[in-house]
Formats: structure tokens, sequence, C-alpha cells
């Protein structure tokens, strides 16, 4: 019996939640910034008590944080598990100040979720927020957004897609752009999902301030083109002030064994700085109207339980 869940449930610094199930087993991964070790991890059985895991980036040779600058470091990991691996991808955000974003991305895997992880691949350097997406094929995907560097264009350019060869450890193929945001602006956090024939593209819009919320589009076709969704936004605590949990955005999704669907996202309380707590969302059904979209799944007003 899944036990009652009172939302936050990890209070404090734990912001940018990926999560997945794994046979009974829930796991989670938080952004950690400029703080060593990287990566907080946890585990659950009943998604309202976690266990903290040992740190997954322990060692120089995986996270350099050398002159990072305050609030750069490691930005919204993404975990991932496929064939007996897990696969964490993570951003190093050297610096960020002015129209440039200092960003490089990597991808590190593990048998065991407590280690030892292996050292990291590197993937590109074209924005932050990347995450890995393992196709129904076999084949594996990076999503990250795209930054922009002209003065004159929207900073936060899209969401870019490159296939991932694991063989050759590299990014192969051209990186294909799935979606330039809409007029909420700030795209970022792309996660891909695929469920009865349909590809779910969700991507935070609106900043991390009070707009902050979650969207979501599909396509029957992996490269697109993606038709938005009829619930927008998904998920947002504005404008409801009153709402314990605010700035909600920043998504992920996971099944359990059982096919219920769960979402935990990025919130915090009205006076809390950035990235203070998240919560796990209510159960949600298949299609538009529930796991993947439905206003049973908004967070408008949203409850702190």
């Amino acid at each position: 019996m899944m036990a009652k869940l009172t939302n936050p449930v990890l209070k404090g610094f734990h912001p940018d939640p990926s999560f997945l199930c794994v046979g009974q087993d829930w796991y989670l991964a938080t952004s950690t910034f400029e703080w060593w070790p990287g990566v907080k991890l946890f585990h659950s059985r009943d998604l309202a008590h976690w266990e903290r895991l040992p740190a997954p980036l322990t060692r120089q040779s995986q996270l350099d944080l050398t002159g990072v600058a305050d609030s750069g470091g490691v930005w919204a990991p993404h975990l991932s598990w496929c064939d007996g691996k897990f696969y964490l991808i993570y951003s190093n955000v050297h610096n960020f100040g002015g129209t440039f974003y200092d960003v490089d991305n990597y991808l590190v895997t593990a048998s065991d979720i407590r280690g030892p992880w292996s050292e990291p691949v590197f993937l590109n350097s074209s924005g932050f927020d990347p995450s890995l997406f393992h196709a129904p094929d076999g084949r594996k995907y990076l999503l990250n957004m795209a930054a922009e560097y002209r003065t004159w264009k929207v900073r936060f350019a899209g969401i870019m897609m490159q296939e991932y060869s694991e063989a050759e450890q590299r990014l192969i193929g051209e990186p294909r752009m799935l979606w330039r945001g809409s007029s909420s602006r700030t795209t970022e956090g792309p996660a891909l999902y695929y469920k009865d024939g349909w590809y779910y593209l969700f991507c935070a819009e609106g900043g991390t301030g009070v707009r902050h919320c979650e969207v979501v589009l599909r396509s029957r076709h992996i490269e697109g083109p993606y038709e938005r969704g009829p619930y927008e936004p998904l998920i947002t605590a504005w404008p409801y002030p009153a709402n314990p949990l605010q700035k909600a955005g920043h998504a992920s999704m996971a099944q359990g064994a059982d096919g219920s669907w769960f979402w935990h996202t990025c919130a915090r309380a009205p006076s809390a700085p950035r990235g203070t707590a998240f919560w796990a969302a209510r159960r949600a059904s298949s299609g538009w109207n529930g796991a993947m979209a439905g206003p049973a799944c908004r967070a408008a007003p949203m409850s702190p339980a």
C-alpha cells in the first residue's frame, strides 16, 4: 500500500529532481550546483520515505569545480536506467554571466546505483539541462536546451536533440531542433517519454521565478513535428499566491511497477531560496487526459499534501 505523501517530500536544498522506478525501487537525483560532491541521489520504496545514497560524482576527473561561479556547477542532472545500467547526465556550468553560457555536458554510468560510477563521457557544450532518452528501437538520444549567444535573439533558443552512440561514446549525426518554445519563453529542462505510440516532450518554461511552469508536447515521430497539449501549462502555481508551494516546474515522470504514473517537480515555499523543495504529484492515467497531461495533474491551486 502506498504511504501517504506530504509535500514537499524532501525539504530544503533539493532542486531540479529527476526520478525513475526500477522494479519496486524508486530513485531520485537532484542538483548540487557548486557544492561537492556532485549530485544527490536518493532511494525509496514508497515515494514518501527517502534514503540518501552515496554521491556519484566524487572524483575531480568526473567533476572539476575549479573556478566555477556562484550558483554554477551541476545543474539539473538526469537519471535513467536501461538494460541493467544506470545513466546519469549532468551539466557543469562554469559561468553564465552576460550572454554566454560556459557549460559542458557529461555522461557517467554504473551497474549499481551506489557506484562505482564511470569516468565521464563528454557530450556537448551547446546548452544546459541535458537528458538521455532510451528509444524503443534501442537507440539513444541526448536532449538539451540550446543556448543563443546573439544579443538580439531569445537567449533560450529551444530544445535540441542529437543521437548518442554508446559503442562510440559520442554524439553522432546532426543536432535537430525539436521545439523553439512558446510565448512563456525560457524553454529548458527537456525530458522525452514514449507511451502508446506517442513521443511526449516535457519542458519547463517561464524561468525559475513565480511564472515557472511545465508544458507537454507530443508526436508520432521522434523527430517531430510536436503538437502542444490542450492543457497549458501542465503544471504551474501562477497566479495563485496563496499556495504553500510556489514556482513549480521542471517536472520528471516515472511509472511504478503497478503501472501507475507519478511525477516530481521543483517547487518551494514563497520565502525560500531557489530550488529548496519539490513535491510528488498525483496519480495519472494515459493520454492527454492523464499521465502525459490533463487538468487532474495541474497544480493550480497546488496542495502541500
